[in-house]
């Protein structure tokens, strides 16, 4: 008499390339930095959404003219700057009048244009600038300009299973370092993602899931004015940051990362 032998376990490595790249789908969500990381693996293009504030910034920076670069928060983004030319966006509070360019949508939708700006932020920005390095392309996303990224993806062929793309919701950050999920961020993707209904490949569970959070919000930006980090910048002094992050589909601008570099699409 025969018996089978039991399963071998699967290791770590074979299940991450198995399930955690949501296979078969052609629109994924994931959260942060590892999300990012996982969905750059798989899929064909990569939307990164950072509402408030470092993508709602790059809309307005790109549909300015500008060109930024995503740099990870810290001090070393000035020399970065230095080094290719270009101005070091400061913290909201560091801004003065003569250097008025931090990661403020409010402040840049006034301060002089500059060719090239360095846009440092612990998540959007971080999760961009790790992005960049896959040579996938990577589109920044927010509530102003998710309709008009969501039909450039579909213009330019993404969404089907054999070129997948991945929206990322940032997230803000605990304290202690760890991923914080944010409303404002899953919102921010669910637009995204529902200007993507209907690709070919069809959606992830996690997106379709991302995208009801969505369909259950009936005031969008009531909800970002509401939400914890909408109310943190509010309560900061920096209620106009938040009023230009709401403004649903006021643009068409599709801010795509290039050699480093985001650029008008």
């Amino acid at each position: 008499m025969t018996t089978s032998s039991p399963p071998r376990p699967i290791s770590a490595e074979a299940l991450a390339a198995a399930v955690y790249a949501q296979p078969g789908s052609g629109a994924r969500f994931d959260w942060g930095l590892s999300g990012a990381a996982e969905l750059g693996r798989v899929c064909a293009a990569l939307v990164v959404v950072d509402v408030l504030s470092f993508t709602t910034a790059v809309e307005v920076a790109v549909g300015r003219g500008m060109r930024v670069h995503p740099f990870p928060w810290g001090e070393q983004a000035a020399d970065y700057a230095r080094r290719v030319g270009a101005v070091a966006a400061v913290g909201r509070r560091q801004m003065t009048p003569e250097h008025p360019w931090s990661l403020s949508p409010a402040a840049l939708a006034t301060a002089p244009v500059v060719a090239d700006l360095v846009l440092p932020s612990p998540n959007g920005s971080a999760i961009s600038a790790a992005a960049s390095a896959t040579g996938l392309p990577v589109v920044a996303a927010c509530l102003r300009n998710a309709r008009a990224v969501g039909r450039w993806l579909r213009r330019h062929g993404y969404g089907s299973k054999d070129a997948p793309v991945g929206v990322v919701a940032s997230g803000e950050r605990w304290p202690d370092g760890t991923l914080r999920p944010s409303v404002e961020d899953q919102l921010g993707a669910a637009s995204v993602l529902d200007a993507l209904s209907g690709v070919p490949g069809g959606l992830s569970v996690e997106a379709a899931m991302a995208l009801a959070a969505l369909a259950s919000t009936p005031d969008v930006p009531a909800a970002v004015r509401g939400c914890v980090s909408g109310r943190e910048l509010i309560e900061g002094g920096f209620a106009a940051d938040v009023e230009v992050a709401v403004q649903v589909d006021a643009s068409e601008v599709v801010p795509l990362l290039r050699q480093g570099v985001f650029s008008a699409a």
